[in-house]
């Protein structure tokens, strides 16, 4: 629909405490739900309001990567007659990373207070939402990390060996990386705009969810606050998931490569500012 996205740096809202008291302004922050879609068309519809039933302060931007299932025209039905939602129409499928990063930068031009990535197939429940904005509005965290492995966190749906091997590729890559985090891959996250521009995602070169762990060692490389919210990630229920063995195996094979390459990219991106 649209490349552009009209949304003043939050926004702030007046009100009296009874008779006699002073006018209090209260800041209202503005979070962009960047939901990347390819062949959603079943879930995309109850995801984009469930988000907005969340409250005034989050907007959703669909990136659609060409669905072939038509899942963009749906997106762009919805947001004709929702204005908290745009969609962002990509020529064809390059992978999470991309599709992200687009979003990503929408949204920093768009003005977002906090940018938030989230799956379309309802595994992430629209619920937390406005946990992981607390984290990151209210209690000061650069990044808010939906988190499956923290105390209180989990999975449904999931059968034992997906739970083992899952666990297994966060360690890994703890391990590899040196993160203290306890979900390493995990998708559903609240990033403060100023720890966005600090991630100069634009030198990102992982494409698929190891994407999402890139993304968390340069947080930890840049020395920026990252808290883990848990929350219960549900398997989906409608649609084909996009987890394939290739993915899997280039985010274990790309691990030792983040280590690598990315001390030398952020130097770069520093010395180019």
């Amino acid at each position: 629909m649209s490349d552009t996205l009209d949304a003043p740096t939050g926004s702030r809202t007046r009100s009296a405490h009874g008779v006699g008291h002073a006018v209090v302004e209260e800041f209202v922050p503005r979070a962009l739900v960047i939901v990347p879609t390819y062949n959603e068309r079943e879930n995309l519809p109850t995801l984009i309001m469930a988000i907005l039933g969340q409250g005034e302060a989050f907007h959703v931007l669909v990136v659609d990567d060409a669905s072939p299932d038509g899942t963009g025209d749906i997106a762009d039905q919805i947001a004709a007659a929702e204005p908290r939602v745009t969609v962002l129409h990509r020529n064809r499928k390059e992978g999470l990373g991309p599709a992200y990063i687009a979003g990503l930068l929408l949204g920093l031009s768009g003005g977002f207070d906090y940018m938030v990535m989230m799956d379309a197939d309802l595994s992430h429940d629209a619920a937390d939402l406005p946990r992981l904005l607390a984290a990151t509005h209210d209690h000061g965290a650069d990044i808010a990390l939906g988190s499956r492995w923290a105390k209180g966190g989990g999975t449904e749906g999931w059968p034992l060996l997906r739970r083992v091997l899952s666990r297994a590729g966060s360690q890994y890559a703890r391990v590899i990386l040196g993160l203290s985090l306890r979900d390493v891959t995990g998708g559903f996250r609240c990033l403060r705009r100023s720890a966005l521009m600090a991630l100069d995602v634009t030198s990102i070169r992982s494409s698929g969810y190891a994407f999402l762990i890139e993304l968390n060692y340069r947080a930890a490389l840049q020395g920026l606050t990252i808290v883990e919210v848990p929350i219960v990630f549900t398997e989906r229920v409608m649609g084909t998931s996009k987890m394939s063995g290739r993915i899997v195996l280039e985010a274990v094979l790309r691990v030792p490569v983040i280590r690598a390459t990315t001390r030398r990219a952020l130097a770069r991106a520093a010395v180019v500012r």
